[in-house]
């Protein structure tokens, strides 16, 4: 894709899944990548990877739930690359997510922390990185939403509030910034079959799944990062503000 050589990248939740490929991907575009995420042994993995591979990055720990740890994680990238082009938000809290019951029986921690890390989390990051991104002129940054946003579900209402949330951010950061260089986007996966889905998942809840698809397969995490590359790309410059689908056609908009 045109535009992504050179670029500095960051990937706040970049250790494992969905993240991870795409700081690999986006590495094989040209694009050097800051992979930051709670498992900092795991960001310095995913870097060594792209660094085996013949490609630029680096690997730090940070908490997306702390406004110090997030400030300090956008500084370390323009520190050691000289500025930022790009960001990917893509950080969660999978162990909420099993917790995420319904709004009568939720734990009031479990909502909290689902908000902090998907809703305020992704606030922090943008709100550290917008500055550096005006101070090159502009940039993109691409957040992981989900279709639970607007699919409406009985359980995991704390997951779905804060992936509409994320929309709204997208948009809010599009108005804001769009006209100084700034294109803030979401995209919203349908069923990934990351490692760790292929794993745990029942394989009835998968031939469930596929049946609710309009496509011939369930989600690889490549549909995802091939969708992050093309937003942060060049060949994507004109689209600001979208939630975009990449679910096999499981919703139709």
């Amino acid at each position: 894709m045109d535009g992504l050589a050179d670029k500095v990248v960051l990937i706040a939740g970049g250790a494992t899944g969905l993240g991870a490929d795409s700081a690999q991907r986006l590495a094989r575009e040209g694009a050097t990548v800051v992979v930051g995420d709670l498992d900092g042994d795991g960001a310095k993995r995913t870097a060594a990877a792209i660094v085996d591979a013949g490609g630029r990055a680096v690997g730090a720990q940070f908490d997306i739930s702390d406004d110090d740890s997030v400030r300090e994680l956008v500084a370390f990238a323009v520190d050691t690359y000289g500025g930022m082009d790009a960001v990917h938000v893509n950080a969660g809290d999978m162990g909420s997510l099993r917790k995420d019951t319904n709004v009568v029986d939720i734990d009031l921690a479990t909502w909290d922390r689902t908000i902090a890390v998907n809703l305020r989390g992704h606030m922090l990051v943008s709100r550290h990185s917008i500055p550096a991104l005006l101070a090159r002129g502009g940039g993109s940054i691409v957040y992981t939403s989900s279709i639970a946003s607007f699919t409406g579900e009985p359980q995991r209402p704390a997951y779905a509030a804060t992936k509409a949330g994320i929309n709204a951010l997208a948009r809010h950061v599009a108005s804001g910034w769009g006209n100084d260089g700034i294109r803030a986007n979401a995209i919203t996966p349908g069923l990934i079959l990351t490692d760790e889905i292929r794993q745990g998942a029942d394989p009835k809840m998968l031939d469930g799944m596929l049946r609710r698809t309009r496509s011939p397969r369930l989600g690889e995490a490549r549909d995802i990062s091939g969708m992050v590359a093309y937003l942060m790309s060049d060949d994507g410059a004109w689209i600001n503000g979208q939630v975009v689908n990449v679910d096999g056609g499981t919703v139709l908009r």
